[in-house]
């Protein structure tokens, strides 16, 4: 058969195809065995530049369908899996709109309910959570007790790889159909947050390959996915709540910003995320496009590698943090847009930070050659620093999928080296740095963590300073008895006054340990279509598609 595009009366043959039994011309379903099979890579090329020029002129009995186009950075990465419950995979899917959690966070990060309409405590250790009724998975499946268990024991199950986050957890049992309680191994604070963690998505347990059928509730059903390029979504027309305003909607991912932001200027989009810093005045200025920003719960920082010398020595450590000029890796790395100078791990809109009582390292390369001589790390007659005998090297590790991640290494670099310190940069995959990481081949690691993606401090806390947390133990090496013993007594206060003065101490007194180099927080910017309205950045970086969104 023949393609045919009409653009504008103008009748285009693009190319000849074999049209798949199971081809749905109105989803684009069956259309990737065909092209694989059928077309050369440029008729490939060819259609897809057709689809695109024509994926806002779909009519829609009598009238325009409303698809939206977004770029973002990266998708789905884990093997191509779709599965929010496997690794971080549950960031990406929650953009999409397809996936819901018990509770979730607004804009402004107040905790609301989501596919739980309330919670209470039983006891120390027992939550009990009303589930909302007249809920349906995007396969027609009811949304009841049985499925959300069916969801929690998918994180509890100790092949899941994040089932250690959730060890707390003792039990979960329904008492009806729309009520669930969870049992705690003891008194944690956190609980109900925890559930509004990605990874706790409450899936359909007739779904019958969530690795690539990803079926929730959310206001947007899954059509189609290509790893590494693109997504596509469909409005779920039986969503529980307020309709979505939107018919389609077509994610490419490209970790190109420049490519991202042509084509936001062209109009091939209507948002592009976490636009290039240096691209900001320019799109600001532009009267055809809207740029957002908003600060984050990300944080940039460095790992340090406590294990090895001569960085046992917190002396060491404080000397590395006072040499670095946070405000000039903001204004060069940064370009001053998109980040400020950061003094703790939590940002200033995180409401459980000391910032205000913590002492921050401010730059002072003085007292860092200080600090380092009284660690035996001393200056020759060349200007270099000396470490028993030989030049002392630093080797700094990081990874581009923030895009911020290099510039900053280099900054970080060259004020290492204004003092002396002979410093590399090696930009690898993550899973190379975690791995030189967890054997402890490292020096400093640059890396950006949103800090607190379920609102509470203990998400990082208890991973980073208690002896036995992950980061902790098997990255830092970072181990003091009077910090366990608060973070321990902290995740079991749910007087929230005295649970604030625990993470005050807690926060001062790894910040005088210099547990890590703590550098910026980010702010996100956005690029926006005109036409666009009801979008808006969540702190947490993880809700992004929603039903609030428009095209005018």
């Amino acid at each position: 058969m023949n393609v045919d595009v009409v653009l504008s009366g103008l009748e285009i043959t693009i190319c000849r195809i074999i049209q798949p039994d199971n081809y749905n011309f109105s989803t684009g379903r069956g259309i990737d065995m065909a092209l694989r099979t059928k077309l050369s890579f440029a008729c490939t090329t060819i259609f897809f530049i057709a689809v695109v020029i024509c994926s806002g002129c779909v009519q829609t009995e009598g009238s325009e369908e409303k698809v939206l186009r977004v770029a973002l950075t990266t998708g789905p990465d884990t093997g191509g899996s779709l599965d929010p419950s496997i690794s971080w995979e549950g960031w990406p899917m929650r953009r999409t709109g397809i996936y819901e959690t018990l509770f979730s966070y607004d804009e402004n990060m107040n905790l609301q309910p989501e596919l739980a309409t309330g919670y209470k405590q039983l006891n120390d250790t027992e939550w009990e959570i009303q589930l909302r009724r007249n809920v349906t998975f995007h396969d027609g499946t009811i949304m009841d007790a049985d499925s959300v268990i069916y969801s929690i024991n998918r994180v509890l199950d100790p092949s899941n790889s994040r089932s250690s986050e959730y060890s707390f957890l003792k039990n979960v049992y329904k008492t009806d159909d729309y009520t669930v309680v969870v049992e705690t191994n003891e008194s944690y604070a956190p609980t109900i947050l925890m559930f509004t963690d990605t990874v706790m998505s409450i899936v359909s347990p007739d779904a019958e390959n969530l690795d690539t059928e990803p079926v929730g509730t959310g206001p947007y059903k899954f059509v189609s996915f290509e790893p590494g390029a693109s997504i596509e979504l469909v409005k779920n027309p039986d969503y529980w709540g307020e309709a979505p305003k939107i018919d389609r909607i077509i994610i490419q991912y490209s970790k190109d910003a420049a490519a991202r932001t042509l084509l936001l200027k062209s109009g091939d989009v209507d948002i592009t995320r976490d636009v290039l810093q240096s691209e900001y005045a320019d799109l600001e200025a532009d009267p055809d496009t809207n740029i957002v920003s908003k600060e984050t719960l990300r944080t940039y920082f460095m790992y340090i590698n406590e294990g090895k010398a001569p960085f046992d020595d917190v002396k060491v450590r404080q000397a590395l943090n006072y040499a670095i000029d946070r405000q000039e890796i903001v204004d060069t790395a940064l370009e001053g847009v998109a980040g400020s100078p950061a003094a703790g791990i939590f940002p200033d809109i995180m409401p459980w930070n000391a910032n205000d009582r913590i002492e921050a390292y401010e730059y002072n390369p003085e007292k860092a050659l200080e600090l380092f001589t009284e660690a035996g790390i001393k200056q020759g007659s060349d200007g270099r620093l000396y470490y028993n005998g030989k030049p002392f090297t630093i080797e700094i590790q990081t990874y581009t999928k923030q895009a911020a991640h290099q510039p900053m290494a280099e900054v970080i670099a060259a004020q290492f080296e204004k003092i002396g310190i002979t410093t590399t940069i090696k930009i690898a995959e993550t899973n190379s740095i975690s791995a030189d990481a967890v054997s402890g081949n490292y020096d400093l690691a640059l890396y950006s963590w949103g800090v607190a993606p379920v609102g509470d401090p203990d998400y990082f806390v208890s991973s980073h300073f208690l002896s036995t947390g992950t980061y902790a133990s098997a990255w830092l090496r970072y181990s003091n008895p009077q910090v366990d013993e608060w973070i321990l007594e902290a995740r079991a206060e749910t007087n929230k006054e005295k649970r604030t003065k625990l993470y005050d101490m807690i926060q001062e007194q790894v910040q005088n340990d210099a547990v890590l180099v703590c550098i910026a927080y980010k702010k996100e910017i956005d690029g926006l279509s005109p036409n666009l309205k009801g979008f808006e950045i969540y702190p947490n970086e993880y809700t992004f598609i929603t039903k609030e969104m428009e095209l005018a």
